[in-house]
């Protein structure tokens, strides 16, 4: 039995920006568009309801931003589409990341007004690492914005990315007039609100080009123009560059009007790939080696990207999200973690539509799927039906920028404390450190804002309020050695600077950038890692 009819229906992708270039707008067309939700508004209104007890949705609301990422699953063209809505604000970057580790191709939402930001280009540096298939969206076209030859040319030199003009903007703001379809060589005709559906925009053909000078005028004949600069200056479109992540398709559009929204839904379907083989490895005698596990393969696999710790609150649980590898899922089946040896029994198994959780009937490579538990799972743990000894690789940690001390108000509330910081940091919503030779936790971070969202976690969900202080160090790095006693002459030589993260690998704590690189002269044998992977496999865990 063959998996591949399955497989080759799934699109599975990531919305990227930075803050307020209209992502999460965006999201909520795509799902109206595709039939998910019947009004636009329910993304918000389903998380708001979802984390209603939860004291640190507060800052959601208060700054206007997402703290987390969103998986949701819609069905168009009879296409299986997993799309993941990021955080954009750079303090939880880290999340974003690792949910780039989990799909196939990524969707860039430029604001037409503000172009290439700081936060867009971290995150396709990201997706260049991988390889990553990138589709673009410039957003916002019925404001005062930039020229779109600026805009292509900006993302080209910033981002090192050319570009393929699929639509192109006859006007801009108040003359904004609608889109070209350079593929269709029709131009669909703007009109404002968040009400109208692709049938109701007018059509109009570019083979009658006097009935559109006739009813754009001079905005017409600009946008001639500077779409004929731009299809001569363009390369031509090539899927296998495309998908080497080497050319992005440009979409231009409004995503709060519904307008060119479509079209990039289409280009979903079209352009994205499906599900490809993934990196993995497995340990023969002495030596692990890399393999590739194939979308079709028989046997499931899958890795867990994300946790997420009191999805809800009455029961305490958490849900592991899951980006499945190989074979099908179907409900009952063995479960592995492979990290433990241990089985996995969920207490249910739903994949998200929306607002709503649904449980699995079946699911396939490129699904996204989460299983409830009560522990015992970790991010990058991989997960198979046990007939496949493996590991996925390329799930990042990234080395804190900054280190705060916990100071717990209450004594009594140790327990709650300990409960709290253990889960949020499998989250990877915190890195937690614990000192070796004792004293207070540590909390590493690559953003303030990561602080304060973790302190009305913990007060909210745990019942643990503390107060954070200064700490002497300024960062760490996971340490490793080819030789055990390597490694313990090491941590002799410096006792006071080890810690242990959630994953039980150890860290050197600095106090300044110079740290690393004094120790790294006194032990040249010692590897101090920026990154690391998930536990038991590219660093060595202490014991």
């Amino acid at each position: 039995m063959t998996f591949i009819p399955e497989t080759s229906r799934r699109r599975t992708f990531a919305i990227i920006s930075h803050p307020d270039a209209g992502k999460t707008t965006l999201t909520e067309k795509l799902l109206l568009f595709s039939g998910a939700i019947q009004i636009a508004g329910s993304v918000k209104a389903r998380k708001a309801t979802r984390h209603a007890t939860s004291d640190w949705m507060e800052i959601e609301k208060q700054r206007g931003i997402s703290v987390a990422s969103s998986v949701m699953q819609m069905v168009y063209r009879d296409h299986v589409i997993n799309l993941l809505d990021t955080p954009g604000h750079k303090d939880f970057s880290e999340d974003t990341y690792r949910v780039l580790t989990a799909v196939d191709c990524a969707l860039m939402v430029i604001d037409a007004a503000n172009g290439v930001e700081s936060q867009t280009r971290r995150l396709i540096e990201v997706c260049r690492q991988r390889d990553t298939p990138v589709i673009t969206f410039i957003n916002k076209m019925d404001r005062e914005v930039r020229d779109p030859l600026d805009i292509l040319d900006e993302v080209e030199r910033e981002l090192h990315m050319p570009c393929v003009p699929m639509t192109w903007p006859v006007g801009q703001g108040k003359t904004f007039g609608g889109i070209v379809n350079l593929r269709t060589r029709a131009m669909t005709v703007f009109q404002s609100g968040s009400d109208r559906l692709p049938q109701d925009f007018d059509v109009m053909p570019l083979d009658c080009p006097q009935a559109l000078a006739q009813r754009f005028g001079h905005t017409w004949q600009t946008a001639c123009d500077s779409m004929e600069l731009a299809t001569g200056a363009s390369p031509a479109f090539d899927p296998a560059t495309f998908l080497a992540g080497r050319q992005t398709p440009v979409f231009f559009g409004s995503g709060v009007n519904n307008f060119g929204v479509l079209e990039v839904l289409d280009a979903l379907v079209n352009l994205a790939p499906p599900p490809g083989p993934r990196t993995s490895s497995r340990q023969v005698g002495q030596q692990r080696v890399t393999q590739q596990v194939l979308p079709e393969d028989p046997a499931f696999s899958g890795v867990v990207f994300k946790v997420q710790a009191n999805m809800d609150a009455n029961h305490r649980d958490r849900i592991a999200f899951v980006r499945i590898a190989s074979g099908r899922y179907t409900p009952g089946m063995r479960l592995v973690v492979m990290r433990t040896g241990k089985e996995l029994r969920p207490t249910s198994v739903v994949t998200f539509m929306s607002q709503r959780r649904e449980a699995v009937s079946e699911a396939y490579a490129g699904d996204i799927v989460g299983f409830t538990t009560h522990g015992g799972v970790q991010l990058g743990d991989t997960i198979t039906d046990g007939s496949v000894k493996l590991l996925f690789t390329g799930l990042p940690f990234f080395a804190p920028e900054m280190l705060m001390t916990v100071v717990l108000k209450n004594p009594l509330r140790t327990k709650q404390l300990q409960q709290g910081l253990a889960q949020l940091g499998e989250e990877g919503a915190i890195q937690v450190f614990r000192p070796e030779v004792g004293g207070n936790m540590l909390l590493g971070a690559v953003g303030q804002l990561q602080f304060e969202v973790v302190q009305h976690r913990l007060r909210g969900e745990y019942d643990a309020d503390i107060r954070l202080e200064g700490s002497p160090y300024t960062g760490a790095r996971w340490i490793s050695a080819d030789s055990p006693a390597d490694l313990k002459n090491f941590v002799a030589a410096y006792p006071q600077r080890m810690a242990l993260d959630v994953a039980n690998t150890l860290a050197f704590l600095c106090t300044s950038p110079y740290d690393v690189r004094l120790a790294q002269e006194r032990f040249p044998k010692i590897q101090f890692h920026p990154l690391r992977e998930h536990a038991g496999l590219a660093l060595q865990a202490a014991g």
